[in-house]
């Protein structure tokens, strides 16, 4: 669930990202390219810690009230933490902490689709309307339209969330049924033709949670228990939905408001139905390294669906777009894989190396606060590329000891009014 901008971005008005939806993009970015990298172990150097700890301290001075991290790393377990879970007890924020993972559900919701891809039960270039018939006003949307965003379905968050705190306080009781989510996306016009272009929608993953409750006969609180949850002894990893509570510890999240120098608005409570199997999914940064290294790893799918999650439409010079999963190209030449989040309150990176041996989850307790989910990218040089040259130290965006080679990425998901990459 991503989506906050700095104030300059959020000054934009919903119709004008719409049509920034809009606009023409590059040929290329219709065909899905597979990766070209190698599958081999590739050596990277030793995280810098100082220089992650720098990052979370940072993301501090920004707006959220704390941030965490956690590196797994061939067995050994790196941790780091700043700043607090809540300004009112001043409790100090930790890795033990569950929290709202946003986005990072869609690469769930992925794996299950490919799982049943791999049991015969889907294929991922037939018609939505094979399996959904009627849902969708045109028969050329695929499943692989679906979970690689080149279906044209127009993102229904945009309008929900035009006003982040007003459009969140409208929904965070509120429960929707997922064919309610899909009309209010069909309300409006579609962003391009099926297969034409990469434009990221929320409406896409929530149709896939109706294709897992079709195939499967299962609600997703099951199918995610039953094939990845459990199998993976994800102790800490939950979907509760429509319930409102994070269950035991948790950290608590912090929307920004829109207005300048209001307070915080706690956004920790919520059903999250207004995304549901795009972004509903609970855990801690322990569970969310061990996922994305069993995936990466191969022990959740299939070499087959595997490598079809790994089949890339470019989003921008450093971010690729496979099946419901991230490919995030850093500045020492290391591509890491996984996903973004952004839900009401909560921010999330978390991805691993292509080997799925080394693994970061990154978090920070607010969200609508581009500047912090910005920074956040420095988390994933300091794991992944160590320590970098006095030249590029000291970087204002991601803090002593870190660095990113754009400054001004947008990145989306779940959450109000955050601008497209």
């Amino acid at each position: 669930m991503d989506r906050m901008v700095s104030r300059t971005a959020r000054r934009a008005t919903a119709s004008a990202a719409a049509l920034l939806t809009l606009a023409v993009v590059p040929a290329h970015a219709a065909t899905p390219e597979p990766d070209p990298r190698n599958s081999a172990a590739v050596a990277l150097p030793a995280p810098d810690m100082a220089g992650l700890r720098a990052v979370l301290r940072t993301l501090t001075t920004q707006g959220a009230p704390g941030a965490i991290a956690r590196i797994d790393d061939h067995g050994t377990v790196r941790t780091a933490a700043a700043g607090i879970d809540d300004p009112t007890t001043r409790r100090a924020i930790g890795n033990a902490d569950r929290f709202r993972i946003g986005s990072v559900t869609k690469s769930f919701s992925a794996v299950v689709l490919l799982q049943l891809a791999d049991a015969h039960k889907l294929d991922l270039d037939a018609s939505v309307d094979r399996y959904l018939p009627g849902l969708l006003p045109d028969k050329r949307i695929t499943v692989r339209h679906l979970l690689s965003h080149r279906s044209g379905l127009y993102d229904y968050t945009n309008s929900m969330f035009a006003n982040s705190v007003s459009g969140f306080e409208a929904v965070r009781d509120k429960v929707f049924t997922y064919r309610q989510l899909v009309q209010l996306s069909l309300k409006h016009a579609r962003t391009n033709a099926p297969g034409a272009a990469y434009s990221y929608s929320n409406t896409n993953f929530v149709v896939a949670g109706m294709l897992i409750e079709k195939l499967t006969g299962h609600s997703v609180a099951t199918e995610y228990r039953e094939r990845i949850i459990e199998p993976l002894k994800l102790r800490d990893t939950f979907y509760v939905h429509p319930d409102t509570k994070i269950p035991g510890r948790h950290a608590r999240g912090y929307l920004t408001p829109d207005r300048a120098g209001a307070n915080l608005v706690d956004a920790t409570d919520q059903t999250v139905s207004w995304a549901q199997s795009a972004g509903a999914v609970i855990s801690t940064t322990r569970d969310l390294n061990t996922f994305f290294s069993a995936l990466l790893g191969g022990r959740l799918t299939s070499a087959a669906q595997l490598a079809q999650m790994e089949r890339w439409t470019p989003v921008n010079s450093t971010t690729r777009y496979g099946l419901g999963l991230r490919r995030r190209d850093l500045s020492c030449g290391v591509s890491v894989y996984g996903h973004t989040g952004a839900v009401q309150g909560f921010y999330t990176y978390s991805f691993t190396s292509k080997d799925g041996r080394r693994s970061l989850t990154a978090l920070a307790n607010t969200s609508n606060n581009g500047t912090v989910l910005n920074t956040m990218a420095g988390t994933l040089e300091s794991a992944f590329c160590g320590k970098r040259t006095k030249a590029i130290q000291g970087s204002s965006l991601t803090g002593r000891g870190s660095d990113v080679t754009e400054r001004h990425v947008a990145y989306e998901d779940i959450a109000p009014r955050v601008a497209r990459d």
